[in-house]
């Protein structure tokens, strides 16, 4: 009843990001009209988003696009968005495991997969990155549950349990776990690691750039000197990760870390890529995790090689995030526990296609 595009939406948190999932079939399948339409549904270029409902910070300017599987052994297929808080951008290059969490309970409420007794195995098919992804849903009685004991750091209260095995998260983008051939690189006289699993990262030592590691979020977005050579390293890391100008991508994603304090693993500062993670999105979490097991990275150089099977706790600004590393058919696997909430369905509102500027 109005001159506005009406699509049909569900708003959902998946682990500790938040955004509009889309089945596949409601949006224009031209790459270049469907991003339009996300700009518009989220308000971008805008620093509160205050003409979309993304929620000012990377974390909650997140979209999930789901539809039927196009890969054999697949229930169903994921493509994820970045949309840019500030800027008129979509990036569909990395994946996001967080949002992935809820990807199966909507995929079941969606009718795309039946619930199969208490809990339902959903197979999804990361489109980003190629890569498959298991997601153990909580269906009793054939229905999706959302109500549980289990608690992640970063969201308050409890929910049901999720549990996330990515397949051969390794090479997820380049198709290499270390795209410089290398577990070390030394850029502009500091020493990195280069290392693509589930999402391309740059690992870096807090100490060496001259921040200390357990800095809030906050206090690490406010350091400008330390952001601007954090970018620069960044930059240089996706050249040798054989990125291109990563100058309008998300990836590869910055992370400092330094020794543990409080019973952990490794502490970890995780870039999305300009401002700091409030929590640690699990993706990286899978990608430090991994370097953790690799001889010769920055993370292992610092804590010492750990050896599959084995659960890494990874400290960061919320908490703890475990991961669990195992061998599977002869390839390691990564097992994440995660949780998700429905939080609103109906219609989304966008400008028409024809109103709407050009997206990058």
């Amino acid at each position: 009843m109005n001159d506005l595009l009406a699509i049909p939406c569900v708003l959902m948190r998946g682990g500790t990001s938040k955004g509009p999932f889309f089945l596949a079939s409601d949006l224009p399948a031209d790459a270049s009209e469907r991003d339009k339409i996300l700009l518009s549904v989220m308000g971008s270029g805008h620093p509160l988003q205050i003409d979309g409902i993304g929620g000012g910070n990377p974390v909650t300017s997140k979209v999930a696009i789901v539809g039927p599987a196009t890969i054999r052994g697949a229930d169903v297929d994921y493509l994820f968005a970045q949309v840019r808080v500030d800027q008129q951008i979509v990036d569909t290059s990395p994946n996001c495991g967080n949002m992935l969490a809820a990807v199966g309970p909507f995929a079941i409420e969606a009718g795309l997969v039946p619930a199969r007794g208490e809990t339902t195995l959903v197979r999804i098919h990361n489109v980003n990155t190629g890569k498959m992804i298991e997601a153990d849903v909580p269906t009793p009685n054939g229905n999706v549950s959302y109500l549980g004991e289990a608690a992640i750091d970063g969201v308050p209260g409890s929910a049901a349990p999720i549990a996330l095995t990515f397949m051969d998260a390794a090479g997820a983008r380049t198709g290499q776990l270390f795209p410089t051939g290398k577990p070390i690189d030394s850029i502009d006289g500091v020493a990195v690691t280069c290392i693509d699993c589930a999402m391309p990262m740059m690992l870096v030592e807090a100490g060496a750039i001259g921040a200390i590691g357990f800095e809030t979020a906050v206090q690490l977005n406010a350091d400008k000197t330390l952001l601007d050579r954090l970018e620069r390293l960044r930059i240089a890391a996706g050249e040798r990760m054989g990125l291109g100008d990563v100058r309008s991508q998300v990836t590869p994603k910055p992370v400092l870390i330094s020794r543990p304090k409080s019973g952990g693993d490794i502490n970890v500062r995780y870039f999305m890529p300009h401002q700091c993670h409030p929590s640690l999105a699990t993706t990286g979490a899978v990608g430090i995790a991994t370097a953790c097991i690799n001889e010769g990275t920055v993370a292992s150089l610092l804590v010492g090689t750990r050896k599959p099977p084995v659960v890494l706790s990874i400290e960061q600004p919320s908490g703890h995030l475990d991961v669990k590393l195992h061998e599977r058919d002869g390839k390691v696997v990564a097992g994440i526990l995660r949780t998700a909430r429905r939080l609103f369905e109906g219609h989304v509102f966008a400008k028409p296609v024809t109103q709407l500027g050009c997206a990058a």
